[in-house]
């Protein structure tokens, strides 16, 4: 499976949006997440979320496979479509890695 995708719904002439990322954590630990921004086509994310950290990317990739196999019993289907939340996902890692340095630092 491709570390970034995106899935569409149509419904109501609508077309909701989810693009997910799977990136890794800084510190060179071994540690992934994966990232989801959802909204409205065309707009701004109206969420960025994420979860983890894993143990290695197969690790997130696995869950990632399971999240979208959910989403597609749900009307998703997945769309060849570029990332146009990319930024706001990047942002999000910013401050996971972010939080993430000064929690480590606290603790020295």
């Amino acid at each position: 499976m491709t570390r970034n995708l995106c899935l569409t719904r149509q419904c109501l002439g609508l077309v909701t949006r989810i693009e997910c990322s799977i990136r890794p954590l800084a510190g060179d630990t071994g540690m992934w997440t994966l990232l989801f921004a959802a909204g409205m086509n065309g707009e701004q994310p109206s969420t960025v979320k994420s979860q983890g950290p894993f143990h290695g990317p197969f690790v997130a990739e696995t869950i990632l496979e399971s999240i979208v196999e959910s989403l597609t019993l749900h009307g998703y289907q997945l769309a060849d479509d570029p990332q146009i939340w990319c930024l706001h996902l990047q942002a999000h890692l910013r401050q996971l890695n972010g939080g993430r340095h000064q929690v480590l630092s606290d603790i020295r």
